[in-house]
């Protein structure tokens, strides 16, 4: 079963991460070594999270890389699906083997 509507992982990590710890963004920036406006737009939504990040997270607040990630890869996944009418592409037969 796959989720249709799965949040975008900035959604999760300023949620479950960045406010239960009372953190601004800029305090969350500056204990992942990253800009502020770099945070803010994954937390936005506006921007995909890296393994960069998503490590950075890992060693700073602990969620595991792998997780976050997978949640971003379902976020892909559900969005390209949302899209799937307009993308024209024609199966390739497949090809005799000897």
């Amino acid at each position: 079963m796959r989720m249709l509507n799965p949040p975008h992982p900035g959604e999760f990590i300023r949620s479950e991460v960045i406010e239960p710890l009372g953190l601004s963004v800029t305090a969350a920036a500056t204990a992942l070594g990253v800009s502020r406006p770099t945070l803010s737009t994954l937390l936005n939504g506006k921007s995909d999270l890296s393994g960069d990040m998503a490590l950075r997270i890992e060693k700073a607040f602990g969620p595991k890389m792998e997780t976050l990630m997978r949640m971003q890869s379902s976020y892909d996944i559900a969005r390209t699906r949302k899209r799937e009418s307009k993308i024209h592409v024609r199966r390739h037969p497949a090809t005799a083997t000897a």
